[in-house]
């Protein structure tokens, strides 16, 4: 078995010895018990000046490489959210081209007859989020000069997304948290917007552990009153609404609002903590999923769910249950830097030339955090070419002065 040298916990170096990878089986038909997204990453030129505060340079192959490789294994695409760095790193320029592409290459794929997207169209394949990034927040007025702007901020971005084919997911806005002054501020605009969509769209809640700048979304730091704002929202508008993705790492609270939902309303868990036990339900409600773990983890969550669609929920739960630990640790506070964990096991396993992301973000994990994502991914089974990510690991372990 491949071995290399690995920091451990009393500050030295051990040995370690990789497990070896899974081989895990695309599937044969589309997935049809859960519906998932994954959250995919953006992979910057390597030569780009990918430092923070330069504008974004994507290697436009790769990436959408990193695409077409989540839809061989039957899952959504879930892209231009906060896992492909918006509002750290990628700009509103880079984000529309990366929008416009992704609806291109998803028509691709459903034009190309493949078994494990057979049937499904290009809102099924990929959502896209639209939000107010292009906004200078110091610059906003107040009041309703302020709101106007953020209305026509989504206008656009939700424009550029219905025009590209993807289905719209209405982001949480930090220019939003700033300029509303209460729940009536936020039902305003959200309810406009639902009103002027033609499809129905997904409604996206980031919790402050991934963002900081949202505190007290939907007019209120108190979850439970902002509950009830968000469901009187989603109550009103039902029939614009595929479904609400949550990020609030709360798994009690998930279940309560999932039950409250109005029929035909999913709720697509955003918890990266707790997925396995969200998605197998309590036996009369589960979660779909729309996750940035899961473009880590994309091989071991079809196979999951391949189980689930023959029946099989015990081993479609031990599967997910195996991914645990790694999702928990990438996604270990501070938590809005799980994306460099998710870049990492791309670069590991052959799906980037090199480790780095836009805006210097590959600089947000330690060495030590980044070889604990290294062993738990081999234990995982999700290492594809184990010999390859060793090789990697080592070089980037040498060149950052371990065992050296």
């Amino acid at each position: 078995m491949t071995s290399l040298i690995l920091p451990s916990n009393d500050g030295g170096t051990r040995e370690y010895r990789l497990q070896g990878g899974t081989s895990w089986a695309r599937p044969s038909g589309p997935l049809t018990s859960r519906r998932a997204y994954a959250a995919a990453h953006v992979i910057p030129e390597v030569l780009a000046d990918n430092t923070p505060g330069a504008p974004a340079r994507l290697d436009w192959d790769a990436t959408m490489a990193y695409r077409h490789e989540l839809w061989s294994y039957g899952l959504g695409v879930a892209d231009a959210m906060d896992t492909a760095q918006r509002g750290m790193g990628l700009d509103w320029a880079a984000t529309q081209q990366l929008i416009k592409r992704t609806g291109v290459e998803a028509a691709s794929v459903v034009s190309s007859g493949s078994a494990a997207t057979a049937g499904k169209s290009v809102r099924d394949l990929v959502s896209c989020g639209a939000g107010t990034d292009q906004l200078d927040i110091d610059a906003l007025p107040a009041g309703e000069a302020g709101l106007a702007a953020v209305l026509d901020a989504y206008r656009e971005q939700i424009a550029v997304v219905s025009e590209a084919g993807p289905k719209v997911i209405l982001m949480a806005s930090r220019a939003l948290a700033k300029v509303a002054s209460g729940p009536e501020d936020y039902l305003s605009v959200y309810s406009t917007l639902l009103q002027e969509v033609d499809q129905p769209v997904i409604l996206h809640w980031l919790g402050t552990m991934f963002d900081p700048a949202l505190a007290g979304y939907w007019g209120n730091d108190d979850v439970a009153a902002a509950t009830e704002t968000f469901l009187g929202l989603i109550r009103e508008n039902a029939e614009k609404v595929d479904g609400v993705k949550v990020s609030l790492l709360d798994a009690s609270h998930e279940v309560a609002l999932r039950a409250a939902l109005p029929e035909g309303v999913r709720l697509y868990t955003g918890d990266d903590f707790n997925y396995p036990e969200l998605m197998e339900g309590d036996g009369t409600h589960h979660s779909d999923a729309l996750l940035g773990i899961f473009a880590a983890i994309y091989p071991a969550a079809s196979s999951a769910l391949q189980s689930y669609d023959a029946g099989d929920a015990v081993k479609a739960r031990a599967i997910l249950d195996s991914t645990r630990e790694l999702g928990k640790h990438i996604f270990s506070a501070p938590t809005f830097y799980y994306k460099t964990g998710i870049a990492f096991m791309s670069w590991l396993n052959g799906k980037q030339p090199g480790f780095q992301m836009v805006g210097g973000l590959h600089s947000g994990r330690s060495v030590c955090h980044l070889a604990k994502t290294f062993e738990l991914a081999d234990q995982a089974g999700l290492l594809k070419d184990p010999a390859l990510a060793a090789f990697r690991m080592s070089d980037y372990l040498r060149i950052n002065g371990v065992g050296v």
